[in-house]
């Protein structure tokens, strides 16, 4: 896997992934940024909801759950000093789909969380990480 990152001015940078996809990253006007892209450790927060949602529907998927949506909340607390690394990590799943078991939906989250996301296994070397879930179905929502 390959990626570059190109200093555009100030704090502004665009990085562009192996497989040709660009993002915008700056910082804070505080840091010299003007605010134009998302910030580096709110891309790492980003890419670990995105390894975790990946593995997830596959998992369902795989389970022959009627999955029909997913939509992940993450809060990330930083240490106070440098490095201001991830301590807590919290990620509350909310799972949309036709008779999902619950069972499965958390089968999945912890399969996710515990042997097939990367992200979640390298933030988890400096960070606490909390799961949770919720099933919604038919826009009644039941919490687990």
């Amino acid at each position: 896997m390959k990626a570059r990152v190109q200093w555009l001015d100030g704090r502004a940078f665009v990085g562009e992934s192996g497989s040709g996809h660009a993002v915008v990253m700056d910082g804070a006007a505080e840091a010299g940024g003007r605010n134009i892209g998302v910030r580096p450790m709110e891309m790492l927060l980003l890419g670990l909801g995105g390894c975790t949602a990946f593995d997830v529907v596959m998992i369902l998927e795989r389970m022959r759950e009627q999955v029909t949506g997913l939509d992940i909340a993450l809060e990330a607390e930083r240490a106070a000093e440098d490095p201001k690394v991830f301590t807590h990590v919290k990620l509350i799943y909310k799972v949309t789909g036709r008779s999902l078991k619950p069972a499965n939906v958390e089968r999945a989250v912890n399969l996710s969380a515990e042997k097939y996301c990367s992200a979640s296994m390298m933030i988890g070397k400096t960070a606490t990480i909390e799961h949770s879930f919720e099933i919604i179905e038919d826009g009644a929502a039941a919490t687990t």
